[in-house]
């Protein structure tokens, strides 16, 4: 089963996620973070800021990546939706693999201005947080999602929620997350 977690930026996904995989389900990380690390390494051509369409084009790539690799019971944070929603944001279209690459189940993280924070690679104000999401929030509709909203809880809360509203149990050991 592959469930998403997604929406709004600072709405505390990541840490989400990181519980998920402290209780040992497997994750994977959310693509943006991995490809600005990427970056840093490399030329630093394809930063949101810099290239936001390169930026998008390589998040569809790793998402639909990661899509393929999963296997079992597998939480994403952000993924082929989220990256056609980037990649739309520039202009160019939406691809055809957001209907070909679906996910399970979709929780949504709204907006949380209580806990949004800026650092180095989530630069973008809190504005542009809110627009962003109701645009990933919009596209998880249009591509026939009825995601989960998760409530502004503790970290233990929402995990204990996902996996409760799913009927997950004990997790199945599973090889390292991404």
């Amino acid at each position: 089963m592959l469930v998403m977690i997604s929406g709004c930026s600072g709405g505390g996904k990541s840490t989400l996620l990181a519980e998920l995989g402290r209780r040992g389900y497997a994750t994977v990380a959310e693509p943006g973070r991995r490809i600005i690390a990427e970056e840093r390494a490399g030329d630093e051509r394809a930063h949101p800021w810099v290239d936001p369409a390169a930026f998008a084009r390589r998040a569809i790539a790793m998402s639909i990546a990661d899509h393929e690799a999963a296997a079992g019971l597998t939480f994403f944070d952000r993924g082929v939706v989220d990256a056609a929603v980037a990649l739309a944001a520039t202009g160019q279209g939406r691809p055809a693999e957001v209907a070909s690459h679906r996910y399970d189940r979709v929780f949504l993280a709204p907006p949380w201005p209580e806990i949004y924070e800026n650092d180095e690679d989530r630069r973008h104000s809190l504005e542009t947080a809110l627009r962003d999401y109701e645009r990933v929030r919009l596209a998880y509709l249009d591509a026939g999602y009825d995601p989960v909203m998760l409530s502004r809880d503790t970290v233990k809360e929402r995990a204990d929620f996902v996996l409760r509203s799913m009927g997950a149990g004990s997790p199945a050991p599973r090889p390292a997350s991404r």
